[in-house]
């Protein structure tokens, strides 16, 4: 199949499953109060704890999944995952209790393999030069899925917080039909290796990855961005319901918003960057204007500037593509899956990490108690941790230089 082809059906994979995904981000809240009869402070505990769950099983399950990907190919391994997410999405919708959405986040943990094999799919389909781009592309395509997911969400929630949960799960299905009939498998026959169950767990799918310091330094350097990443899925419901008082099609917008920054510069923009200034500096200041916007979202004093701050952070889409083409470059062709397996378990790790610390850190700066009444404090973390990736990969990537030359 041509390489143009098949990253249409790919694509297409990737937005789909993104429409599901925001389609529920503007309601969690309001679901987890309904459950649990707590105020908004409390809930954004119990979403931490949520993320953490989720977060937790997937570290462990996604270098499974990447390992399996590279023995078994891409296609199977992206079905399965597509099926158990949209059995996700239909019990968190039914959930009685907050029990019953920890259930569900579990087996969404296990099966959140969907954006590490599309990379895959694209690192099997591309030479090395043009990965990057077509990492980018798929980033596109989930902010496609936050133009459309999170509004349509933010709409469907007026009707009732569960509904965008059967929405999703509807997606997420369809999805599935999708792939069936018309997803090809990227991974040629030789390139399979066999399954090797150290490689398959979080810890040996990494200390694979010590064979190649320069790739575990932008590891770590992607690992500190990602800490602050996560702030952003962690608290921004309840940051701006908190701040600004807005309903869940406030919300709907504000995430449409910043899918289609996304949109432009994953589409178009990072395009520009990476042929004017290499992937290096694209990575470089994609991570500086990061760290600004974190910081605008910490201070900013009325609802309408969080546009203002969204145009600036949709800068950070020059980072994945960037740092993971600088990572691909570096891997042989039949450890792809490894590596993107690798990535998803750090991910995770972030996963299990950062939201519970970043909804604690709300809860505690916008609770009744707090000293310094501060809801914007969790993105004032974020900006720090942004920082020390944007130092670590400066270092990496200079000490590479240096080696190289002696």
């Amino acid at each position: 199949m041509r390489p143009k082809l098949a990253l249409s059906f790919i694509f297409v994979v990737v937005l789909l499953d993104s429409i599901g995904f925001g389609i529920i981000m503007p309601v969690l809240p309001q679901l987890i109060m309904d459950v649990t009869g707590e105020p908004l402070s409390a809930a954004a505990r119990y979403g931490g704890w949520l993320m953490f769950v989720y977060g937790a099983m997937q570290f462990f399950s996604a270098p499974v999944l990447g390992n399996l990907s590279d023995r078994f190919g891409r296609r199977p391994v992206l079905l399965l995952s597509l099926v158990a997410m949209g059995a996700d999405y239909l019990l968190m919708g039914w959930a009685p209790t907050i029990t019953w959405l920890f259930v569900g986040r579990i087996i969404a943990g296990v099966s959140a393999g969907t954006y590490g094999i599309a990379n895959a799919f694209i690192a099997d389909t591309f030479e090395p030069d043009d990965r990057a781009k077509n990492f980018a592309l798929m980033g596109a395509a989930f902010g496609v899925g936050f133009i459309v997911g999170p509004v349509v969400g933010g709409f469907l929630g007026e009707y009732g917080p569960r509904i965008p949960f059967y929405a999703a799960a509807v997606l997420a299905f369809v999805n599935v039909i999708y792939g069936f009939f018309v997803l090809p498998e990227s991974l040629k026959p030789e390139n399979r290796r066999p399954f090797e169950i150290r490689r398959a767990n979080p810890l040996g799918t990494l200390n694979q990855l010590w064979k190649y310091p320069v790739v575990i330094g932008l590891v770590f350097a992607y690992f500190f961005y990602m800490l602050g990443h996560h702030s952003l899925p962690a608290v921004w419901s309840y940051f701006v319901m908190e701040k600004f008082a807005w309903s869940t099609r406030d919300i709907g917008f504000s995430l449409g918003a910043v899918g289609v920054c996304m949109i432009f510069v994953q589409v178009y923009l990072i395009r520009v960057f990476l042929d004017k200034y290499g992937l290096e500096r694209t990575a470089f200041i994609g991570l500086i204007v990061t760290t600004l916007s974190f910081i605008g979202y910490a201070f900013i004093p009325y609802g309408w500037m969080m546009y203002v701050v969204i145009a600036i952070g949709a800068g950070q889409g020059f980072i994945g593509p960037s740092v993971q083409g600088l990572m691909s470059a570096r891997i042989p062709a039949d450890s792809q899956g490894e590596l993107q397996g690798a990535l998803g378990s750090m991910s995770s790790l972030v996963s299990i990490l950062s939201p519970p610390f970043m909804t604690q850190t709300f809860a505690y700066f916008s609770g009744g108690g707090a000293p310094v009444y501060f809801p914007g404090a969790p993105f004032l973390a974020a900006a720090f941790f942004t920082l020390m990736g944007l130092v670590l990969l400066v270092r990496t990537l200079a000490a590479n230089r240096q080696q190289a030359v002696t």
